[in-house]
């Protein structure tokens, strides 16, 4: 087997290749005069929204100017409420994807891998899914406590089905002949899943790993509507309950850019990894 890993490898990596046009950054399009209209569609809305629509004072309630928004933003970023804010909720995230993403790979790998197992273990599994997360989370906080791990946790749970579902469908897209390929070269479950698995199967790993990063983000600000934090979810509850509409707005916005960057990050690194797909 020694000898003939590299051989085998070679091979795997040739026939686990897909046909598929190269790999953009996902901000990139097109170059066309066209684009010009998306920021200049944008600053005209945010224009009509500031000096022309009527706006009273029982409307900016509801709907404050973009002035307000922004000197709201510029008062929680002095104070340092936003930026305490924002460290919170990206370690609630963070920690929740990566104890989500890895469950729900062991899992999907086992599931993958056992048709007895996916048959007695999927009714569970969607059932399970089906409950929503805000009905669970006081029992999570009882039973893990108060804290970041506990909002972790939520976090996991929301993501941990996606991620399941991704890394099944990935695992299990690869073509038998490619397995029996392996199988005549006596390679090992190792051998099998670093040559042929992992890489046949990344395209789908990355692509729920983005949905999930994502998730994580919301699953945040789900989990310290339970127990705050003083994240920014905390932010945008307490903002509701004192009417405070531009500091609202200011959390949601934040919560979208942090979204959009942790997309983005993922999106490069899944540029990067992916640098070996060419088309044939």
């Amino acid at each position: 087997m020694t000898g003939l890993t590299p051989l085998a490898g070679q091979i795997i990596s040739r026939t686990t290749q897909t046909v598929q046009p190269p790999l953009t950054r996902f901000w990139q399009f097109p170059r066309s005069p066209l684009n010009w209209l998306i920021p200049l569609l944008a600053l005209a809305s945010l224009a009509i929204w500031q000096f022309i629509l009527p706006i009273d004072g029982a409307t900016a309630l509801l709907l404050p100017r973009p002035s307000a928004i922004l000197g709201r933003f510029m008062d929680v970023l002095a104070d340092g409420t936003l930026m305490s804010a924002i460290a919170v909720t990206s370690s609630e995230s963070a920690i929740g994807f990566v104890m989500g993403v890895g469950v729900a790979f062991l899992i999907g790998y086992a599931v993958a891998h056992n048709r007895t197992l996916e048959c007695v273990a999927s009714p569970y599994i969607v059932a399970f899914q089906s409950l929503p997360i805000v009905a669970l989370a006081p029992a999570l906080i009882l039973w893990f406590g108060p804290g970041l791990f506990s909002n972790s946790v939520i976090c996991a749970f929301i993501i941990f089905f996606p991620m399941l579902i991704n890394t099944v469908i990935g695992l299990k897209s690869i073509a038998p002949d490619q397995r029996l390929l392996m199988e005549s070269f006596a390679a090992t479950r190792w051998h099998t899943f670093r040559r042929l698995e992992l890489p046949a199967a990344l395209p789908i790993l990355l692509g729920g790993f983005q949905v999930s990063l994502t998730l994580a983000v919301a699953g945040a600000v789900v989990a310290e509507a339970v127990t705050p934090l003083g994240g920014i979810g905390s932010l945008l509850y307490a903002a509701r309950s004192r009417y405070d509409s531009p500091l609202a707005f200011v959390s949601i916005l934040v919560l979208t850019a942090l979204s959009l960057a942790s997309y983005g990050v993922l999106s490069l690194l899944k540029g990067r990894l992916l640098r070996w797909q060419q088309p044939l």
